[in-house]
């Protein structure tokens, strides 16, 4: 990557976060929203933001699950979630647009949505996807995106 895309990446990250007051998070490139609701609603929220806009769920992931079960398995001892689920995506319109424009945008395909509550902050439901680089096409899907964790956050 660039230095060019590496700086409109975070430009457009930082767009994101401010228009939908979301915080960053794991890196520029993510764009998160906290809730005060339930886990399970958020989830839930979330999964139906993105399947009431048409978009099939390729994967739903319960990577909160998967980290328990194999703590003991690789040594662990902290606890990093009480949940964290995940779901993939992707639009046939929308993608073609984005891989139209440049062939290796097919990188960012599928969409994640992830949602998670900490261990640390019981009771604070994190929401949030990693942006892709800004411009074009693909500012569709940075707006797509956080449209849907806007609704999760607080769309019930």
């Amino acid at each position: 990557m660039t230095g060019s895309r590496i700086l409109k990446s975070g430009i457009a990250a930082l767009a994101f976060a401010a228009c939908a007051t979301a915080a960053l998070a794991a890196g520029d490139d993510v764009v998160t929203l906290e809730s005060d609701s339930a886990f399970g609603d958020v989830a839930q929220a979330a999964e139906d933001a993105i399947v009431n806009r048409g978009y099939a769920i390729d994967y739903h992931g319960f990577i909160g699950d998967m980290l328990k079960r194999t703590a003991a398995d690789v040594g662990a001892t902290k606890q990093l979630y009480n949940d964290a689920e995940f779901f993939t995506f992707c639009s046939a319109v929308v993608s073609r647009k984005v891989m139209e424009e440049d062939a290796a945008d097919i990188a960012y395909c599928p969409y994640v949505v992830f949602v998670y509550e900490a261990a640390e902050t019981p009771g604070k439901v994190t929401v949030g996807f990693r942006s892709l680089p800004a411009g074009g096409a693909r500012d569709t899907v940075n707006t797509m995106l956080s449209e849907i964790i806007e609704e999760a956050a607080g769309g019930f």
